[in-house]
């Protein structure tokens, strides 16, 4: 491939998915803390308000300035959150490995899990199964496509729309569902 190192594009699968499984399972760590990062910004801006709201209360009180955990935490509450916090609340620590099957939706459902305060342990242990088929797709799907394009530019193009077509119809499919739960957009 042109712009790619030749000793990127000879590695193997034995060499991709090992560094994206390390990839993957930093940022995913990296996520949950921001999370928990975060919720302390959010409780402190909850006291914050209470004190206000418990001390004398004069007509011209100007209120104490929001640090930046503060203001970000109170960005995270969405429809995105909450779909989030719904899919935790239903499937619990097995929907951590869940989400590694989805794209976009897993960065806010880790996100979640460290701003609700999931255990860090737990979350680990259930966050590995995760790393790993995300790891093995993404690495499977990437070196077929690298030895698509040793063979032929077309092949590769053939095989890029076969993937394509493959994820526009499972998102098709799951937006067609009677289920409650839709399809992130």
């Amino acid at each position: 491939m042109p712009g790619v190192p030749s000793f990127i594009s000879d590695i193997g699968w034995w060499g991709i998915v090992p560094f994206l499984f390390v990839v993957v399972f930093l940022r995913s760590q990296g996520t949950y803390w921001v999370g928990r990062f975060l919720r302390r910004g959010a409780d402190a801006m909850a006291t914050s308000g209470a004190d206000l709201a418990t001390a004398d209360a004069d007509a011209g009180a100007i209120p104490p300035p929001a640090n930046r955990r503060s203001r970000m935490a109170k960005r995270l509450s969405g429809p995105a959150m909450d779909r989030a916090q719904v899919f935790l609340d239903k499937w619990g620590f097995i929907g951590v490995p869940l989400c590694f099957l989805t794209v976009g939706f897993q960065t806010v459902v880790l996100g979640t899990a460290g701003y609700t305060r999931m255990r860090w342990d737990l979350f680990t242990l259930a966050m590995l199964p995760g790393c790993a088929a995300w790891s093995l797709l993404y690495g499977t799907v990437s070196v077929t496509l690298i030895e698509l394009w040793k063979q032929s530019p077309w092949l590769f193009t053939a095989g890029l729309l076969v993937v394509i077509a493959v994820a526009y119809g499972a998102t098709k499919l799951r937006r067609n569902a009677d289920s409650a739960v839709r399809t992130p957009q």
